[in-house]
């Protein structure tokens, strides 16, 4: 197993997806900065879209973080309340997230 990287969050996934695993962070950084754009807009609607879109796509590859976050940001969006910090939150994890393949 390799070692830890400090501040890295390790996220163990099955080997099968390891060719799916780029595509599907890439789309996420993506998602990340259309939430930037929409907070920036101030468009609620479209923040909560992405949040249920990430609330439903990190648990289906082993990144239940993506999930956790989304979902707040879903409800956060929904009920009209400031998401900066769990966007920045999300990409910051995007950022650390350490993928190890079973």
């Amino acid at each position: 197993m390799p070692a830890m990287v400090p501040d890295r969050h390790s996220v163990c996934v099955a080997g099968e997806l390891r060719d799916l695993i780029p595509r599907f962070l890439a789309n996420r950084r993506s998602e990340v900065e259309r939430l930037r754009q929409s907070v920036a807009r101030g468009d609620f609607d479209e923040a909560r879209r992405i949040g249920h879109i990430l609330k439903g796509a990190g648990g289906g590859y082993g990144f239940d973080e993506i999930t956790r976050i989304g979902a707040e940001i879903e409800r956060h969006a929904a009920a009209r309340e400031d998401v900066r910090g769990l966007v920045e939150a999300l990409g910051e994890y995007l950022e650390r997230v350490e993928v190890v393949f079973e």
